[in-house]
C-alpha cells in the first residue's frame, strides 16, 4: 500500500516544465510531472503525489476530502457537498 497526498500546483517553471512547485499543506516542494506528460497539469491543478512524483490529477473536492481524512476529520467540506 502506498500513501498518496494531495498537492496544489503553484508554479511550473518554463525552463523545467517536467517539474512543478507544489503546495502540500503549506510546504512548497518540487514534484516531477513526468508520469502525467500525456496531459500535463498546470498551475491551479490538484495532483496526487507519491515519493516526489505526480501520479494523477484530482478534483479540489477530492483533495479536500483527502486532507480532511489525513487530519482525522471525515471531510472538511460541508456534509451535503461531501455526500454528493
Amino acid at each position: 500500500m502506498c500513501l498518496g497526498i494531495p498537492g496544489l500546483i503553484v508554479e511550473v517553471p518554463e525552463d523545467r516544465p517536467e517539474f512543478a512547485r507544489v503546495d502540500v499543506q503549506g510546504v512548497v516542494r518540487d514534484i516531477h510531472l513526468g508520469l502525467l506528460e500525456a496531459d500535463p497539469p498546470g498551475v491551479g491543478d490538484w495532483i496526487v503525489i507519491h515519493l516526489g512524483f505526480a501520479l494523477e490529477r484530482m478534483t479540489e473536492a477530492e483533495a479536500m476530502d483527502a486532507i480532511g481524512f489525513y487530519k482525522g476529520e471525515e471531510s472538511i467540506r460541508p456534509r451535503e457537498e461531501a455526500v454528493g
